[in-house]
């Protein structure tokens, strides 16, 4: 499975932006899909995941509200749309999936994923 995420930029507090991750290869996994996030000089950390399986979500406390995950299946993307951004959310994100289910507490544990792509850095400005 390759994952290639996009669609990060440079936005203004309060803006919105739109991040993809487009999977290749073996796709017919029914792993779930999470997005994670790292600043500089800071570990990787949770943002969402969705489960492909019962399409359930889950977010971290930090945005939910603000983000959404979702997924075009047709297409293999996974999208995290992203509104009312703070220059908190300025880090490099990544989409991350693995083979097989898990369950929804351990999706957002970064090693429970064995698939991901390359970042995509998103900045916001004050």
């Amino acid at each position: 499975v390759q994952l290639q995420a996009s669609g990060g930029g440079l936005v203004q507090a309060g803006g919105s932006l739109r991040l993809s991750c487009a999977a290749s290869g073996r796709t017919s996994s029914s792993g779930p899909v999470g997005w994670f996030r790292q600043a500089p000089g800071k570990e990787r950390e949770f943002v969402a995941a969705l489960d492909r399986w019962t399409s359930g979500t889950v977010y971290a406390g930090s945005v939910k509200g603000r983000f959404t995950i979702s997924r075009d299946k047709a297409k293999n993307t996974v999208y995290l749309e992203m509104n009312s951004l703070k220059p908190e959310d300025t880090a490099v994100y990544y989409c991350a999936t693995r083979d097989g289910r898990v369950v929804t507490s351990a999706m957002d544990q970064p090693g429970q994923y064995h698939y991901w792509g390359r970042g995509t850095l998103v900045t916001v400005s004050s």
